[in-house]
């Protein structure tokens, strides 16, 4: 099998790098110490080997084979499974690029699957090796509080770029773009995908605090001191606990201005048909007047052309100007009544 990386810690310091899950297994064990190993991608019996080696659950490890899943948190016993929807937010498409990570704990190892390039847990990794080493000696909470972190961090380069995004919608739509529209339901799709993202995480650190809350209530009871390290993980969660909080009311207010715009772009696109409806009807209004002062004097002059012995007026000498009179002042007459309906 081809591991990510693999190491063992013992107070906060990487002691092994196994080379199997085996000797993983016994080393970590056998040293007292705490096993991380990371998984990018793995096939079917890659999964199932990690499973009967640190006697995974079978429905999580469907979950994290098949992918596709929403953020959440389950227990199985003592064991901890959760999923989380990485994001990063791509400068050069304006777009979101979501992931996906499925995390096994246990009480002495955690398990991370990786389904795509975000978030870089191997960078994550050698932060806390290498600078917060005494956290890291708090076990597994002081991993997944590391793991959570980090995917929250990220998610706030994602909020403002969408937030930059809207406002510039906003700008798009009083000018008139054509393509505004596209654009918004565009963007709502990478928003809802978000929201989804991020709504979950709040009620799940809730139960993970709870949880360990829970676990030092019965080390206390066993008369089991609960280490300072242990003290501050909790305290650190429910600072990235804060920040779901606020991530999730950022998204929602990101929804909230994204159907404001649509509804603006709705209505400032209904006002400019109007506008260009009502233009169209005073230009047939126009050329329906003309049509008709230039029609009356064709009547007119048919009826007197027409080719009859029998017909009034037609020997006599005041005939022709009368003829002409009769046009222009019919004409008149009709350029005047459309001029006083503001027809013309």
């Amino acid at each position: 099998m081809t591991f990510v990386d693999n190491a063992i810690y013992k107070d906060g310091k990487r002691i092994l790098a196994p080379t199997t899950l085996q000797q993983t297994v016994e080393e970590s064990e056998r040293l007292g110490g705490m096993a991380w190993v990371g998984l990018y991608r793995p096939d079917e019996a890659e999964l199932k080997e990690v499973a009967e080696e640190f006697d995974l659950h079978e429905l999580a490890v469907e979950d994290a084979l098949l992918g596709g899943q929403r953020a959440k948190l389950e227990l199985y016993g003592d064991n901890l499974f959760f999923v989380l929807i990485p994001a990063r937010y791509v400068d050069e498409s304006e777009s979101v690029e979501f992931g996906e990570l499925n995390v096994f704990v246990g009480t002495n190892f955690v398990v991370t699957v990786r389904h795509s390039e975000v978030p870089d847990l191997g960078k994550l990794r050698r932060h806390l090796e290498e600078d917060r080493p005494q956290r890291l000696a708090a076990g597994t909470p002081a991993v997944v509080h590391g793991i959570l972190d980090w995917v929250v961090d990220d998610y706030f380069p994602v909020a403002e770029g969408l937030e930059n995004d809207i406002t510039e919608i906003e700008d798009e739509i009083f000018a008139g773009d054509g393509n505004v529209s596209r654009r918004i339901y565009e963007l709502s799709r990478e928003v809802v995908r978000f929201q989804r993202a991020v709504r979950s995480l709040p009620p799940m650190l809730e139960t993970l605090i709870r949880q360990l809350d829970s676990d030092s209530e019965q080390s206390h009871d066993a008369a089991e001191p609960t280490g300072p390290d242990t003290v501050e993980v909790r305290r650190k969660l429910r600072d990235v606990h804060d920040h779901t909080v606020q991530l999730d009311e950022r998204v929602t207010s990101m929804r909230t201005m994204l159907e404001h715009a649509l509804e603006l772009d709705s209505t400032l696109a209904s006002k400019k048909l109007t506008e260009v409806s009502v233009t169209q009807n005073e230009q047939v209004k126009r050329i329906s007047s003309w049509a008709a002062i230039i029609f009356a004097p064709q009547l007119i002059g048919s009826i007197y052309g027409m080719n009859f012995d029998h017909m009034p007026e037609l020997h006599w000498w005041w005939g022709y100007p009368f003829a002409l009179f009769l046009m222009l002042a019919v004409a008149l007459t009709l350029f005047l009544l459309f001029r006083k309906n503001d027809w013309l």
